[in-house]
């Protein structure tokens, strides 16, 4: 679209403006099963100003326009407080976005992404902060929403599907929107890493001399609560830390075909954009060996409180570690696991594959109406 000249001037200023001061940006949503999407559109948000301000919507909001939330208020907070892009969180943000919010925590405008989100009664969520100018807009990460992880997990309940059938599928369509979907936004589209993604969501920060190096392996499977919990603990006993994210074939071998539910590059950018997280091994090797402790410098090697499966030699994967006298087993105190929200999906299947629907229909309508009122300007 042509820019207006009020557009232009209110972009040149606040240019002005984010030289001279700080320049403060609000970004709001459910962020339910916060995953590197989320995390994607609040670091380009980020690069719109230089403080970012978040609010997360509560259970009883997110149940009135959209449906029931996978994870707890409390745990989408501690998600969205852990990205390391976020400045500050408000908790309870309301559903609408107003000029009011905006301007009661200083903030001089609102990023959202380049999907739709709308009210119980299908009215575009931003409309109020597009009409007085202080809207900005910022790219949606391609294949992967919560949607889809919902109808992935979903298949992860489903045994008939074996080691070739891929994760992103028809049935994943099926079950996460129903059959007649076609939103742009809704829809199922594949997640293709990229070099320069990575790059993106990497500090490029080095351990200094003297630092204590910690090195955490694991799965880090639908990245949550539990897993930011152990982190920041492990973090605790050092400056850098080190998260090496083992491959697909590590979970498949020991959980089956249908696991994990995200892959390697998805788990990966989600582990980069903890704020605990200094530096990710891509593909570790699930036995921590002597030349992986040697290259990275490691002084303590951590696990959490949960169960160690031994190697395909029958070895455990932290004898080395063992031997030297640097590993250490911490209990974050949270006792969530991938399965608990694989789980909490099954249960409530039915509700989920309701509220998909629900969204599906709300954008098809609002796009319909999008279309008729640009007609009608064009007449």
């Amino acid at each position: 679209p042509v820019m207006t000249e009020e557009f232009k001037m209110a972009a040149a200023q606040e240019e002005k403006a984010k030289r001279s001061r700080q320049v403060r940006v609000w970004c709001d949503g459910c962020y339910d099963m916060m995953h590197f999407g989320h995390a994607n559109s609040l670091r380009q948000a980020k690069l719109m100003g230089n403080y970012l301000v978040v609010g997360v919507h509560t259970d009883e909001e997110i149940r009135t326009h959209k449906g029931p939330p996978v994870m707890t208020e409390e745990e989408r907070y501690k998600m969205v407080r852990a990205c390391k892009w976020v400045d500050e969180v408000v908790e309870g943000a309301p559903y609408v976005t107003t000029l009011e919010t905006l301007d009661k925590y200083g903030c001089d405008f609102c990023v959202h992404g380049d999907d739709i989100t709308t009210t119980a009664d299908g009215h575009d969520t931003y409309q109020i902060v597009k009409d007085a100018g202080r809207y900005r807009e910022c790219k949606r990460t391609q294949g992967v929403s919560t949607t889809d992880l919902v109808g992935r997990m979903l298949l992860v309940s489903r045994p008939q599907h074996g080691a070739d059938a891929p994760v992103l599928s028809k049935d994943v369509e099926a079950l996460s929107k129903g059959h007649c979907a076609t939103s742009p936004w809704t829809g199922v589209s594949q997640f293709l890493p990229t070099s320069q993604r990575i790059i993106q969501f990497s500090e490029g920060r080095e351990p200094k001399p003297g630092d204590t190096i910690v090195y955490m392996p694991g799965t880090f499977d639908l990245f949550h609560v539990g897993h930011v919990d152990a982190l920041e603990q492990a973090k605790k006993l050092g400056q850098f830390l080190i998260v090496g994210v083992w491959p697909d074939s590590v979970q498949q071998r020991y959980k089956g075909q249908n696991y994990p539910v995200m892959n390697l590059h998805e788990r990966t950018l989600s582990v980069l954009a903890c704020k605990y997280v200094d530096e990710v091994v891509i593909g570790a090797p699930y036995a921590v060996t002597a030349a992986l402790l040697d290259h990275f410098k490691v002084n303590v090697v951590v696990h959490g409180a949960t169960t160690t499966e031994p190697d395909v030699d029958g070895s455990d994967p932290f004898h080395v570690a063992k031997e030297r006298g640097i590993f250490r087993t911490i209990d974050s105190g949270n006792a969530m696991t991938s399965d608990d929200i694989v789980r909490r999906i099954i249960k409530h299947r039915l509700e989920f594959e309701e509220r998909n629907k629900k969204k599906e229909a709300k954008e098809l309508e609002l796009i319909k109406r999008t279309k008729y009122a640009e007609r009608e300007r064009e007449r």
